[in-house]
């Protein structure tokens, strides 16, 4: 197995890692926003136990790399939307102090971070774990008459639960991607039918409006009528 130190001076090894996200929940219960995907600069902070400038500064070193596993950044008119849609449901220690711009960071990005992060027991619990997990995965299989030892038995054990994990984060990431979905079908279906009322309101305008005119036109035409009676009375 390398030693867990290797994950901090290997990208290769931290991104051939990086799917395994699952490990997160096995060392310690990892709070997301209310979206289900994303935690924020504070948040991931508290999931660390270090300070958050401690996380500032590694996003600062780490940016590129943390962006491509994730991490983005919301300014403006996106930042106003979620704060708005988002962080106005977490009054928690998540929500963080007015500013101009905000990180936001998805499991993966809280594993790679995880995978860079020096001065912490629990990343480096993590880091531990993961290595585990993964030298499980590439031992080979046994056969049926060999008996494994209490510490392959465990490793293995470890392994299925991390897959269980990873694909329980898996859906819960999908979930609420799912939720906002059927959200916006809704939001179309309920625009689509007011459409629909707006195209009837208009055709019922217009057919007042033909009324109106050919009401008009038979009236202007008894005017017309009653001019050239008029005018022919005062030729005699």
């Amino acid at each position: 197995m390398p030693p867990e130190t290797a994950l901090l001076e290997s990208r290769a090894l931290r991104d051939s890692l990086a799917r395994r996200t699952g490990v997160l929940d096995k060392v310690k219960i990892l709070t997301v926003l209310p979206d289900g995907l994303h935690v924020t600069t504070r948040m991931v902070a508290g999931y660390f136990e270090v300070g958050e400038e401690v996380i500032r500064q590694l996003t600062s070193r780490h940016r590129a790399e943390l962006g491509e596993n994730g991490m983005i950044t919301l300014r403006g008119a996106d930042l106003r939307r979620f704060k708005r849609d988002i962080l106005s449901l977490h009054p928690g220690d998540g929500y963080p102090q007015p500013r101009s711009n905000l990180n936001l960071y998805t499991r993966r990005t809280v594993l790679n971070v995880a995978m860079l992060l020096r001065d912490s027991g629990v990343a480096r619990s993590v880091r531990r774990y993961l290595l585990d997990v993964e030298e499980e995965s590439r031992r080979p299989r046994r056969g049926a008459g060999d008996r494994p030892h209490g510490r392959s038995l465990e490793a293995r054990t470890a392994a299925v639960e991390s897959h269980l994990a990873e694909v329980g984060a898996a859906l819960r990431d999908l979930g609420p991607v799912l939720r906002r979905t059927s959200d916006r079908l809704d939001r179309i279906d309920r625009r689509l039918d007011l459409m629909d009322r707006r195209i009837e309101f208009l055709d019922r305008r217009l057919d007042n409006t033909d009324r109106v005119v050919c009401a008009m036109s038979e009236r202007l035409a008894g005017v017309d009528g009653r001019l050239r009676e008029l005018g022919e009375g005062m030729r005699r």
